[in-house]
């Protein structure tokens, strides 16, 4: 069993920071930086699965020939598997695109070349990237470095499960609806998602072109902020990565329509403890439009009732998980007052909820969902006026266990704030749950917090993250500043429990 957060053994795999410091002084050889992470990756594919389409000898060439007085000199990398590496395919888990080799790198691929990285290999995906499970029909299932019964979360999950078993220092993934924080806290390691001025889509396949208003977003993972710090300037040399301390962070730790199991809420408790000790102020927010911006950004992503992913994955069926949510976006609009208060009535009340948020819309109906988003906009301004950054949970439940994403994506609705937004946020890993937080959900007959209460028992010892996103007029910067304060070496995370004054 790996240990996420760390390194898997010993020295062998260093941060980015000192890996980029150590080639740029001549004290280490790409080359055989390059060596260790392959053998790295030996020792444990077999537990994870997590790299699917490693490139080891192209990568020690190019580590040979490559940029030594950049940013990121010899650093290893891993990319998501959308993102084209020449030479590589982008299958997306999809059987019918398998053998479809990539002709050309993507943007942020050749943006980080051209800092001095080295892209060693692709990392697994969710098929379609359509769900928060790491699992398809072409490279198989990503298991958590931790715990093999669970996942590393979606759908960038595959580079943070690399990241967190050690076997690279930092990792390229993309995000829509929690894509790499929700990994990231699954793994117990660090994220960043930059607005969409900042870096973009960076190349990556779009599966949603259609989609108005909010748009995937590429960003980093990795095991320090620091790291994180480091890839984003690497890339965007005109992204300021350093900021003045935030003297006023706003928070909440609610999660939405699954409540947060009591290690979510005490890890949010921690992290204000530590920035209140930094001297920051805090300040208690209601965090119910965050309830109303995952709704609407449900809403959004099913708009066109799945038909972009089927049309995607075809002639292929869908995998089961994939399927059942294609079939709730494509459920007809005339039938579902009558499912959801079907559903409702037998207690399967999240359901019902989502029945009523999602599914097909025509123009107007589109027209309406962003004029509702702008209308958000305004409303969260007002709501953090004053506040320099929001401190909240990243999902409702640690890992989640396989086959189980499908009826617990309402996980992840804390991180569809700032996706919908087009926010800066960011993700740290600040504790682990207690052995006494494994327990204690009350009975219910909803199978939604049925299968909450299930991924509770037996998550012991699994990482806890936060989420920090930056209020409309803020950057990376701020989220940077915040998230420094909050991360701790692994070993001293989850010991003590200070909470706010004012929780």
């Amino acid at each position: 069993m790996i240990q996420a957060g760390r390194p898997a053994t010993g020295e062998d795999c260093d941060s980015a920071v000192a890996i980029a410091a150590a080639v740029r002084a001549g004290r280490r050889n790409p080359v055989a930086i390059v060596a260790e992470v392959a053998g790295r990756h030996a020792a444990v594919h077999a537990s994870i699965n997590a790299i699917v389409q490693p490139r080891f000898e192209a990568a020690a060439a190019e580590a040979a020939a490559a940029d030594a007085t950049g940013l990121l000199a010899g650093v290893p990398v891993s990319v998501k598997e959308c993102f084209g590496v020449c030479g590589l395919q982008t299958t997306l888990g999809i059987p019918g695109r398998a053998g479809l080799v990539d002709t050309e790198d993507a943007t942020i691929v050749t943006r980080l070349r051209a800092a001095g990285a080295v892209v060693v290999g692709k990392a697994n995906v969710p098929q379609a990237m359509y769900l928060h499970e790491t699992d398809n029909p072409v490279w198989g299932r990503t298991n958590h470095p931790q715990d093999p019964a669970r996942g590393p979360g979606g759908s960038s999950g595959g580079d943070a499960a690399a990241v967190a078993a050690g076997i690279v220092p930092l990792a390229v993934g993309t995000d829509l609806a929690g894509s790499l924080r929700q990994p990231a806290h699954a793994t117990g390691i660090a994220t960043i998602m930059p607005r969409s001025v900042s870096l973009g889509r960076g190349g990556g396949f779009d599966t949603l072109p259609a989609l108005r208003c909010v748009s995937p977003r590429a960003g980093f993972l990795a095991r320090s902020v620091a790291d994180l710090a480091l890839a984003l300037a690497g890339v965007n040399p005109a992204v300021d990565s350093n900021g003045q301390l935030p003297r006023r962070v706003g928070w909440w730790d609610t999660t939405g329509p699954i409540p947060a199991s009591p290690a979510i809420r005490r890890g949010v408790w921690e992290a204000a403890a530590r920035l209140r000790a930094a001297g920051i102020e805090l300040v208690r927010l209601d965090g119910s439009l965050a309830d109303e911006a995952a709704w609407l950004h449900l809403a959004m992503i099913s708009a066109d009732g799945g038909a972009q992913i089927r049309r995607l994955i075809a002639p292929d069926r869908p995998m089961r998980s994939v399927g059942q949510l294609l079939h709730l976006a494509g459920l007809p609009r005339h039938w579902r007052p009558l499912l959801a208060a079907a559903a409702w009535i037998v207690g399967r009340r999240i359901e019902s909820q989502g029945v009523l948020a999602t599914g097909l819309r025509h123009e107007a109906g589109m027209v309406e969902l962003c004029a509702a988003r702008d209308r958000l906009v305004a409303r969260f301004t007002a709501l953090t006026a004053g506040c320099d950054a929001v401190l909240c949970p990243v999902s409702a439940l640690p890992a989640l266990r396989h086959g189980t994403a499908a009826r617990l994506v309402l996980a992840a609705a804390p991180c569809l704030l700032a996706n919908l937004l087009d926010l800066a946020a960011g993700a740290v890993p600040v504790t682990r749950v207690r052995p006494e937080e494994e327990t204690g959900r009350p009975w219910s007959c909803d199978p939604v917090l049925r299968a909450a209460a299930a991924t509770d028992r037996g998550s012991r010892g699994l990482p806890i993250g936060v989420q920090v996103i930056a209020p409309p007029g803020g950057t990376e910067a701020t989220v940077f500043a915040i998230m420094q304060l909050i991360e701790l070496p692994d070993q001293m995370r989850g010991d003590g429990s200070l909470h706010p004054r004012d929780r």
